[in-house]
């Protein structure tokens, strides 16, 4: 009965530890089979694995097969990283051996657990030999029950402290898409490789043969039993700790990018304003002058010559041509839409970009290069977007909606975009994901705007209605000092 029971338990705690490592895998790498229930081979074949491992070498105290043992453990678990999974970097490794570490450090916490229980042993022989327990027969029942209370106990604590530390590591790990280099890999692999050898080195010396009879550690040394759980929590902690200080790092070198981006986005138009305005206004100029002159020529030779006639119409209809195409009265928001547009016209010739609904407030204290850096990166991402649709779709209807208005001393600024209505984003992302090559800068545009409309006490927000991205930024109409860039509007 033990042995079958036992045998279960075994069984059960193998197919909670494929879960464990399906859900901890998945949530880093793609699974190379697809469809509703695909994880599930993922966890057979871990269960199928390990208790053919268990069967092969069974435990034992010897330091070579302790050894032979974790070898295997991490050729299966890399066999299944290998099989089961697309290709995603260096991530592998540090899954594989984050996932043997939190393994073998849920299994002594459990055992630690269970040698206190183990202490029933002592209280039977105690009540047997003071007469409570007459019965050999209750007795043996007993320390059978015990034995296999304690074996479950072990097998359920050991899952669900697996459960939670891998829960914990994949909240922490929040950019997930992050292309790991070598030293970053080396960084966060150092905890768990020391934990996994910290725990190879408990499995060695903690139990011991005297006499042919298997001694715990924890019997000679009690203060043991809270040194170990200590010892394991910190070197728990140091993989937490030291994933969590990755992921830190990874932001302040996107905020570091970002700013930097964003101070030249600053620069760029601060040095093309001023010219382009004189441009602009040089042309507008000799629009003015030319129309007049050429008015003034059609009237001399109007019923003289017709060719004449016909030739000064079509270089009238082409000096209306200079004119801007978008007029909001701002300078940046109207050089950045012309140009936007015309940039895209060539690839989009049938693009629609509406903006009839973008007003600005008589009184902005907004400095427009601060509008003109949400609204660049907000076109450069609707743009981007059309562009793909039409090469998904050469028919699909492309447009771009640009409209805002005040409220008290709140300025909304909404910009719509058709888009093929695919949005990937992971749970831990705040922006959805790019599928570009450069994942490691992806949402810096987003990023930019946020942190544009975050000087004006404001917020970004973004959705999708069917076919039609919608982003969304709130900012108060107030200028604000002291934000490292010099711009006036």
């Amino acid at each position: 009965m033990y042995e079958v029971v036992n045998g279960l338990l075994g069984v059960f705690s193998a197919m909670f530890q494929g879960c464990c490592l399906q859900h901890f895998f998945g949530s880093f790498l793609e699974g190379r089979i697809r469809g509703r229930h695909a994880g599930l081979w993922t966890v057979f074949l871990y269960a199928v694995l390990k208790l053919g491992m268990d069967l092969i070498l069974p435990s034992d105290y010897g330091s070579v097969r302790i050894f032979a043992k974790l070898a295997l453990t991490l050729c299966i678990l890399t066999i299944l990283a290998v099989c089961c999974y697309r290709a995603a970097g260096k991530i592998k490794v540090f899954l594989v051996v984050a996932f043997l570490a939190t393994g073998e450090f849920s299994f002594f916490l459990a055992y630690n657990v269970c040698w206190l229980g183990s202490n029933l042993y002592s209280v039977w022989m105690w009540c047997a030999e003071k007469g409570y327990i007459a019965s050999i027969d209750v007795f043996d029942g007993l320390l059978k029950a015990t034995t296999l209370g304690i074996s479950a106990t072990m097998h359920i604590v050991s899952i669900v402290i697996l459960f939670v530390s891998l829960k914990s590591i994949v909240r922490s790990f929040r950019e997930k898409d992050y292309a790991i280099r070598r030293m970053e890999l080396l960084f966060i692999l150092a905890p768990s490789m020391t934990a996994v050898f910290i725990c190879t080195l408990l499995r060695m010396v903690l139990v011991t043969i005297e006499d042919g009879i298997p001694a715990s550690l924890y019997d000679r040394y009690p203060s043991l039993t809270v040194m170990v759980p200590v010892v394991l929590l910190l070197s728990f902690l140091s993989i937490l700790f030291g994933v969590k200080l990755f992921q830190d790092m990874i932001y302040w070198n996107r905020e570091k990018s970002s700013r930097i981006i964003l101070e030249k986005q600053v620069s760029s138009l601060q040095e093309h304003m001023g010219e382009m305005e004189r441009v602009y206004s040089g042309i507008r100029g000799m629009r003015h002058d030319m129309k007049n002159t050429i008015s003034v020529i059609m009237q001399l030779a109007a019923g003289k010559e017709e060719g004449l006639q016909v030739y000064l119409e079509e270089l009238s209809r082409t000096m209306d041509r200079l004119e801007f195409r978008f007029k909001t009265g701002n300078t940046v928001v109207d050089t950045l839409l012309n140009m936007k547009y015309h940039e895209i016209a060539g690839t989009v010739p049938d693009l629609r970009m509406d903006v009839e609904g973008l007003q600005f407030p008589e009184k902005l204290s907004i400095q427009s290069y601060d509008i003109g850096i949400i609204l660049g990166n907000a076109l450069d991402n609707a743009i981007e977007a059309c562009r793909k649709l039409k090469a998904i779709e050469p028919d699909a209807e492309t447009f771009i909606r640009i409209s805002s208005f005040q409220k008290r001393e709140l300025f909304f600024l909404k910009v719509e975009n058709s888009f093929d209505g695919r949005v990937v984003r992971r749970p831990q992302n705040e922006f959805p994901m790019t599928d570009k090559a450069d994942r490691e800068n992806h949402g810096i545009g987003m990023v930019n705007i946020k942190s544009t409309a975050e000087k004006y006490q404001g917020t970004m927000d973004f959705k999708v209605n069917g076919r039609v991205f919608i982003l969304s930024v709130m900012m108060k109409n107030e200028r604000r000092e002291g934000d490292g860039f010099r711009s006036d509007r």
